[in-house]
């Protein structure tokens, strides 16, 4: 594993100890029937809607076959809340239930580092550390094993600020904006640095997106007879990282064409490659990028450069304020 993977996967479990603290067009949806109740009217919600006309309108000049509309769209911080990172939640939760069953993983390393969230712990340990981790919550088990395990953390886990299920921390603005975007002939796609199969197993139910429409990090596996079954199986090792520039890699190895319509957050850098990506493909195409300045209804934050806001204005992406631009933020 090279330096730079590592510091990626350091990095998700630093921010969630440190956040704990067709040939035809389909009939378009009509502005008039406010497809995107929950979006305040204002330059970006006309943006959005303006845009979808011209592309599937069939004498305009932008019209797209239904097979090029494709949307891409980021996760953590985008389609649901990212403080705390929600797959990071999962690893801690992951670790109390084995530091239940084995008291003393309280005082062995790394867990002992988890379980008080002693972040600069990792910053020393290195990469045998980080992977110890992984082997323990995410690998050494089949496919199925781990898929249960995330279902049953979505059924139980609890978000430690917002006091709801981890399944209603979805923003319902995007939640509209995927729906209004399949009606009218697109493709949604998540393309994610989070773990591919993490957000398979609740792509469906939360967003509408099959699991074939899922794009992000992943480990490695192989298939193996085990208690004299096959199954796909689990291994302590990265596969590839589906950030920042690997995003458009990772759509062009997933989907094989550029979006025409691609939406991340600001808070990494992680969504600029994307846009970017989006962005240079030719005819029309749409870049959506959200600001989390609204610290009253869900959290305020900035990156420390402004690196995607900055390259927001110099590209003209359209930029969502949550404060300004969603009348509400959550499903009630």
């Amino acid at each position: 594993m090279n330096k730079r993977i590592y510091l990626l996967i350091t990095a998700t479990f630093a921010i969630a100890l440190i956040c704990l603290s067709g040939l035809t067009s389909p009939t378009p949806v009509h502005a008039t029937d406010d497809p995107l109740p929950s979006w305040n009217d204002g330059r970006v919600k006309q943006a959005i809607t303006e845009f979808v006309s011209r592309v599937t309108t069939a004498n305009s000049p932008d019209f797209l076959l239904r097979e090029d509309r494709i949307a891409t769209f980021d996760n953590d911080g985008t389609l649901w809340v990212e403080k705390p990172v929600i797959q990071g939640m999962f690893v801690l939760d992951r670790l109390k239930k084995m530091a239940a069953a084995d008291p003393s993983l309280k005082q062995k390393q790394p867990y002992k580092a988890v379980l008080e969230e002693d972040v600069a712990y990792f910053k020393q340990a290195g990469e045998a550390a980080v992977m110890e981790l992984l082997a323990a919550t995410h690998a050494n088990m089949t496919q199925e094993q781990f898929e249960q395990e995330v279902r049953t953390f979505f059924k139980t886990g609890v978000h430690p600020t917002l006091k709801v299920s981890y399944t209603r921390v979805t923003y319902k603005p995007m939640v509209e904006l995927l729906e209004y975007l399949r009606a009218n002939g697109f493709q949604t796609w998540i393309c994610s640095g989070g773990g591919i199969d993490f957000m398979r197993v609740v792509s469906q139910q939360l967003y509408g997106i099959p699991p074939q429409q899922v794009i992000g990090s992943n480990g490695k596996a192989e298939f193996i007879q085990k208690d004299g079954k096959f199954a796909i199986w689990r291994l302590p090792e990265v596969g590839r990282i589906n950030d920042k520039v690997g995003k458009p890699v990772g759509i062009n190895l997933h989907i094989g064409k550029r979006p025409v319509f691609a939406a991340g957050n600001e808070r990494s850098g992680g969504d600029i490659a994307m846009l970017t990506y989006s962005q240079g493909r030719p005819g029309a195409s749409f870049q959506l990028l959200i600001n989390h300045d609204d610290a009253q209804r869900e959290f305020a934050y900035q990156e420390p450069d402004n690196a995607s806001l900055n390259a927001a204005k110099v590209n003209g992406w359209n930029v969502v304020s949550i404060q300004k631009d969603w009348k509400t933020v959550f499903f009630q």
